[in-house]
């Protein structure tokens, strides 16, 4: 070691920032131009062209045998690309799979995978080899077409790029995440790719929308459906572009009037056993409640998936819920990102056809060059040996003269003015070729090559010609391995909202004591005369029993607030469809809850408008107004709406419009009647004012909007009930005790529950042990303020009624206002009336009449 070395330090101090991005940088430019990015020109990425470079030095041809997949990827790593075969065999796995690649590259032969996300077998076990649309991506490499490099030990020469007479990006796609960048490059179809290039050709000023016309869009190995030309447009035109695909999908009819929805296709890199699952759970969580069952009938024909439907489902209702909720339909994000020059580039579609037109330009004129330069060579020795044959005798002499082979040589090129090389082919000439046969054979090649000289420099000096060879070869191209095209191009679906799946039909609500929800069509049950005992509602347990019923739309969203003064936001379709005698689910399960807070109140509301309030009552008598567009974010935690005291509850909520009249009816009797507007809005944690002045032990029990013209149903806990008009009830200012609603002695027991109802409306009452009673409220006659009222359900022994619904037949807006007004329901015609007053227990007794079916 010199003086100078040993006085140079070894370690320097540098800033770690800037080591850092130095180093980062060289690590990034690594990652996207030797691993992750394809070139625009083969479409490969190294690891994929040193494959396929191992198998041509293998002779792996398609008409080749065989050869272990072990041997390619160890002879990939040893020549190519050392990072180990367990590396490579991935990459020559995606090459040979027909659902990833469109014109696959390699020809595999054993477990490669599958479509359902199974691993291909050990590279031990599988063998390959090249397939024809891979020899045409390798034509020429010997001929001086592209630039050779040393390989990693430079024992050897590698392609920087294939000369790639198959325009593989465009068919083949690419997808690959960089540093900072990712490529997604989707397949075509050759036929396409090829109308495109030639129509370039023709028209190098062509607009990437002409260009358009004749490449359609991507054509995916799994086919499938693109909904509309939008994201195509956009991809082509910006090289970023986002496509709709959906899953082909046909219709069966089976027996006992079933529907079967039969899966043929599905989009591009969407796994099909996960596919398969994630319908199977969206049937679980009940988002899809059409489907009886899924089967996977796919076999060595091709996929069928058979999604069986219930009988009566819909199934156009059930083919869009599975489009939203499963990846049957699924975004394929278009990024066309390639190796331009070295450089990573965003390219629209002209610009990756004009690099592949100028690749092949290159490539046939450094082919022709190659193939000029042999021409000449040869031309150049049989130039010499005609000249010895014409001078045969003398050239023999000369020979036989000559001391050595250098100086016959030597002799030969003084006597004859030979080149060195032409001399040698003479001197190697054997004498089979002085025959006149062999003589005239010389003549011949020695006029073709002529000829083939020629034409080559004819090539090199008109590009035009170049052309028409591009021209030429895309239409063998397309002749040898074009087929027809896969993927579908439709219309686009139009953006639609959950609710555009959901069927919009009014349904009743039912909640537990113990907290079970649960939703079931209105026309579950019949209407019945008064007295009828009813159908099965909720099979509950001995100690729980219904203690909230609503009607709702499917559309609506419902608020439900809690005793606690806190609301919480759900889609009505969100909960669960049950069957009529089912439990429902916790409502802790959906809703998140708080400790020991339980729901007491439901508005269904679809849209949150400033023209509206909602008034609260609570147990001990107070109120409070507010706008609805406080509660217009909603949020999974809930939020406050009323501050209450630790001995009070929330009890009702009632959506208003500002001018409304309302009611508080009270457990012991009483009730007050007071216009709405004589409680100001407040803000959501304001603790309201007093509504009502309580008697000792009594409490609030409904709150009634009151509607002009509509009568007060009383419903007390012994089955009796009454109906007075609206106008009997006294009105006055908030804070009083009100007038007497009902007498509540021994035959009537407390107040359930009171509601506002008009004639057309029927009314649905729940008792503690599940019984359903669906009656019209005129089969409830009208009666003073004050008196006892009727019987309105005959209770079983030790019963009582729990809870009490309205079902208007013309919807007075509950939500919203009068435009968000949920389907009214229609008023069922009169049945004959049973003798043992019990509704019948199968399926045909459930509905309301030949009209309320035929809504």
């Amino acid at each position: 070691m010199t003086e100078e070395a040993r006085k140079t330090p070894r370690v320097r101090d540098l800033p770690i920032q800037e080591e850092l991005k130095t180093s980062y940088l060289t690590y990034a430019m690594s990652v996207i131009v030797s691993r992750a990015l394809p070139d625009v020109r083969d479409g490969l990425k190294p690891s994929q062209r040193r494959v396929l470079a191992a198998m041509r030095d293998l002779n792996l041809g398609p008409r080749a045998h065989f050869r272990k997949c072990a041997k390619i990827c160890g002879d990939t790593s040893g020549n190519y690309h050392p990072h180990g075969e367990q590396v490579i065999y991935p990459t020559l796995v995606r090459m040979a799979q027909g659902f990833n690649l469109r014109y696959p590259l390699v020809d595999g032969q054993g477990n490669f995978g599958s479509i359902d996300g199974d691993p291909p077998a050990a590279m031990r076990y599988t063998e390959a080899r090249l397939t024809r649309t891979a020899t045409e991506c390798l034509e020429d490499l010997d001929k001086d077409s592209v630039d050779l490099v040393p390989n990693y030990d430079e024992t050897r020469q590698e392609p920087t790029v294939l000369p790639a007479r198959f325009p593989n990006l465009l068919c083949n796609g690419s997808s690959g995440i960089a540093v900072g960048m990712a490529t997604q490059i989707p397949p075509h179809n050759l036929g396409e790719i090829v109308a495109g290039l030639v129509a370039l050709i023709e028209n190098p000023e062509i607009t990437v929308d002409e260009l358009a016309e004749h490449v359609r869009g991507p054509d995916f190995p799994t086919g499938a459906i693109i909904c509309g030309r939008a994201g195509i447009r956009s991809a082509y035109r910006t090289g970023r572009g986002h496509l709709t695909v959906r899953s082909k999908v046909h219709r069966e009819e089976a027996r006992g009037d079933h529907v079967h929805l039969v899966i043929t296709e599905i989009p591009y890199q969407v796994n099909k056993t996960r596919l398969i699952e994630s319908i199977a759970e969206c049937v679980k969580s009940e988002r899809i409640p059409g489907i009886q069952n899924i089967v996977d009938e796919s076999d060595r024909e091709g996929m069928r998936i058979v999604v069986k439907l219930k009988r009566g489902a819909d199934d156009d209702l059930a083919l869009n819920q599975l489009f939203a909720n499963t990846p049957m339909q699924d975004t394929f994000a278009i990024q066309m990102i390639a190796l331009v020059a070295g450089q990573p580039r965003l390219l629209d579609l002209k610009e990756i056809v004009e690099c592949f037109r100028d690749h092949r330009i290159e490539v046939i004129r450094r082919r022709t060059a190659h193939l000029l330069r042999l021409a000449e060579a040869r031309l150049h020795v049989l130039e010499g040996l005609l000249i010895a044959i014409e001078s045969i005798d003398e050239v023999i002499a000369l020979i036989k003269a000559a001391a050595s082979v250098d100086d016959a040589r030597a002799g030969l090129m003084a006597r004859f003015r030979l080149s060195e090389r032409q001399a040698g082919a003479i001197l190697e000439m054997r004498l089979a070729r002085l025959t006149g046969l062999e003589r005239e054979k010389v003549q011949t090649e020695h006029d073709q090559v002529k000829d083939r000289s020629r034409e080559y420099r004819a090539i090199l000096a008109d590009k035009n010609l170049v052309l028409e060879i591009i021209k030429e070869d895309l239409f063998e191209l397309k002749e040898k391995h074009g087929d027809a095209r896969r993927t579908s191009i439709e219309a686009a679906v139009g953006e639609f909202q959950v609710e555009d799946l959901i069927a919009e039909e009014n349904v009743t609500v039912a909640i537990s004591h113990l907290g079970y929800i649960k939703r079931e069509p209105v026309r579950t049950f019949r209407a019945q005369r008064r007295g009828g005992r009813g159908v099965r509602g909720q099979n509950l347990r001995e100690t729980d029993f219904t203690e909230h019923l609503l009607i709702a739309s499917t559309h609506d969203y419902l608020l439900f607030f809690t005793d606690r003064g806190r609301v919480y936001w759900l889609k009505v379709y969100d909960i669960p469809q049950l069957g009529r005698t089912a439990r429902g689910r916790a409502i802790v399960n959906i809703l998140r809850l708080k400790k020991n807070e339980r729901v007491t109140s439901f508005v269904p509301v679809r849209s949150f408008d400033d023209a509206h309030f909602l008034f609260m009552a609570t147990r001990r008598g107070t109120v409070k107004r507010i706008a609805l567009t406080e509660f217009s974010r909603p949020r999974p935690s809930g939020i406050i709406a009323l501050r209450l005291a630790d001995d009070d509850a929330l009890i009702g909520v009632e959506m208003t419009g500002g001018d409304r009249e309302v009611l508080l009816a009270t457990r012991g009797g009483q009730a007050i009647r007071f216009k709405e507007t004589n409680v100001r809005p407040m803000g959501r944690t304001a603790a309201g004012v007093r509504g009502a002045r309580l008697d000792e032990g009594d409490e609030v029990v409904s709150l009634i909007a009151g509607e002009p013209g509509s009568h007060v149903l009383t419903v007390c806990a012994r089955g009796y009930g009454k109906r007075s008009p609206l106008e009997s009830y006294r009105l006055i200012r908030r804070g009083g005790r009100g007038v007497i609603n009902i007498n509540t002695g021994t035959r009537n027991g407390p107040v359930i529950g009171s509601m506002c109802v008009r004639e057309p409306d029927e009314v649905i009452l729940m008792t503690a042990n599940g019984q359903v009673v669906r009656t019209r409220v005129t089969e409830i006659r009208v009666t003073g303020r004050a008196a006892k009222g009727v019987r309105i359900v005959a209770l079983g022994e030790g019963d009582r009624i729990a809870s009490m619904a309205r079902i208007a037949v013309e919807a007075v807006a509950p939500v919203g206002g009068e435009e968000n007004a949920a389907p009214a329901a229609v008023d069922a015609p009169d049945e004959p009336e049973e003798t043992n007053g019990i509704a019948e227990a199968d399926e045909s007794a459930f509905g309301a009449g030949e009209a309320q079916e035929s809504e």
